[in-house]
């Protein structure tokens, strides 16, 4: 084949634009399935997505795609630094997808949709039965598929590293050891102690209310609602449909409990920030969106916990929520929503944790992960280790599976390997927050609701960039020094200090 290395660049650009617009109908055939589809509809959805996803395989695979990006590969000297890691990417992407049999790739898709239709029915019934035939072939799965694309590596080191590049067991391992030996003596020191009253919390509060507040969030977090959309789902995620310029987060209100809401909105709010953040330029390419998972966590955790559950946020969103909740909040003042709302009590749902002992729930997921993929641990035998591990780690009995086992999402749509990112990225925030407070008064924009220099920081240093580097690279250049969890810990030994008065 012969071309010039602008012709070879132009199709670049056309072979990424027909790419999103796959990846845009096969999102929101996804996003529907999980918010607004009828019941008795994942049939239709499993059919459509195994053509897409065989049309996406084909593109992929094609000698035309290859030829190209192999072109480029050769001549990536004479490209931009954007474009050179758009053609890395995409040549990573087509490698691993050539290793896969195109008949175990799409039965793969069609297996993703049935299992997630089928989790949501298993989790409404609490029956973990109906939905064990599904993991055990997600599972299986899994570590072939990893036998296909890194035969030298063990299979869980090979998922977790595609959610956080090089990320391995023994580094999780390290990790958790060092979240387990300050966490595990504050958890229990605090919960030795008088606990806060956490009844502004708790009533009875209108669907329709929630929905207010939620909009109002979104707002104040500097969310634009011209191009992030909200819905309800059983379990809220956050997506982007073709690009960055189309973001959709949900969320599910609880009657009893505005908080569980409001915090759930902010996290995906913070997903939404990033993703939303990309350059324009990148649009429709490989580098549009966060770049790992693990900081793509450690922005809606930022969100969520080390801004949203703040004093200084406590103090400006209480005159909100005594607009929207008028009733309930009759009486109350926000230094009560402040001590609410951390609140440290081991707990059964990790959406709804408090931040201290969230990182165990993580934990515990990671636990059975590791096991099962290492075949030391059946399927079958996963509710009752999940509950065993709950009594263990957070002192807690589990009524039922609805609440243990099936109460997350992640397994049903194949993500084994996801877990960790959330306290690797609750942790990567708390650093964030150091840097950012050298050049913004963090507090002071947050109790004036001005989130605009706190935006600013974090679309400078992270949104911006999208995809254009490595995680590594990226926090080594935001921290300009090594990752250090002991910043995450400190952080919540000082609010446990403040909440407490150790």
């Amino acid at each position: 084949m012969i071309m010039t290395i602008k012709a070879a660049r132009d199709r670049l650009k056309e072979l990424q634009r027909k790419m999103a617009a796959y990846e845009h109908a096969m999102g929101v055939i996804y996003y529907d399935g999980a918010t607004t589809a009828p019941k008795g509809t994942a049939e239709n959805r499993s059919v459509s997505l195994s053509i897409l996803s065989a049309e996406v395989y084909d593109l992929g695979t094609s000698k035309d795609t290859v030829d190209l990006l192999e072109f480029l590969d050769a001549f990536k000297d004479k490209l931009p630094k954007e474009e050179q890691r758009m053609v890395y990417l995409l040549l990573k992407d087509i490698r691993d997808m050539q290793k896969i049999p195109k008949d175990e790739y799409i039965a793969y898709e069609e297996l993703v949709v049935r299992a997630e239709d089928t989790w949501h029915r298993a989790k409404e019934a609490s029956d973990f039965e109906l939905f064990r035939p599904y993991l055990e072939k997600i599972f299986e799965a899994k570590k072939r598929f990893a036998g296909y694309l890194a035969p030298e590596k063990d299979p869980y080191d090979y998922w977790l590293g595609e959610y956080e590049k090089g990320l391995t067991k023994k580094d999780c391992d390290t990790f958790f050891d060092k979240l387990r030996e300050r966490l595990v003596p504050l958890i229990k020191k605090v919960s030795s102690m008088p606990q806060p009253d956490d009844g502004i919390r708790h009533g009875a509060f209108e669907d329709s209310a929630q929905e207010d507040l939620a909009y109002r969030l979104m707002r104040i977090i500097g969310l634009d609602l011209d191009h992030v959309g909200l819905s309800t789902t059983e379990h809220p995620f956050t997506t982007s449909l073709g690009s960055h310029l189309d973001e959709r987060i949900t969320t599910k209100y609880l009657k009893d409990d505005f908080a569980a809401s409001m915090y759930s909105v902010i996290h995906e709010g913070g997903h939404a920030l990033y993703d939303t953040g990309s350059k324009d330029e990148y649009a429709y390419t490989v580098l549009d969106g966060g770049v790992s998972m693990s900081i793509h966590e450690s922005q809606s955790r930022f969100y969520e916990n080390i801004i949203g559950r703040s004093r200084a946020f406590c103090r400006y969103i209480f005159p909100v929520l005594c607009e929207v909740f008028p009733e309930q909040m009759n009486g109350r003042n926000a230094e009560e929503l402040y001590r609410a709302v951390n609140r440290v009590e081991p707990s059964l749902i990790r959406t709804e944790a408090d931040e201290v002992t969230y990182s165990l729930h993580i934990m515990i997921r990671y636990e059975l992960e590791k096991r099962v993929m290492a075949g030391e641990l059946e399927v079958k035998d996963l509710p009752a280790e999940w509950n065993r591990l709950y009594k263990e780690y957070l002192g807690v009995d589990v009524p039922d599976d609805k609440r243990g086992v099936l109460q997350d999402t992640h397994w049903s749509g194949g993500m084994i390997g996801y877990f960790p990112s959330y306290a690797l990225g609750s942790a990567y925030g708390a650093q964030f927050l150091a840097k950012m407070k050298e050049s913004v008064d963090v507090d002071k924009c947050v109790e004036t609701g001005d989130f605009g220099p706190v935006n600013a920081w974090n679309r400078e240093h992270i949104w911006q960039h999208g995809s254009l580097y490595e995680p590594g690279e990226l926090l080594q250049a935001v921290f300009e020094a090594p990752f250090d969890p002991a910043y995450y810990t400190d952080y919540l030994e000082n609010k446990c200090k403040d909440v407490y008065g150790l």
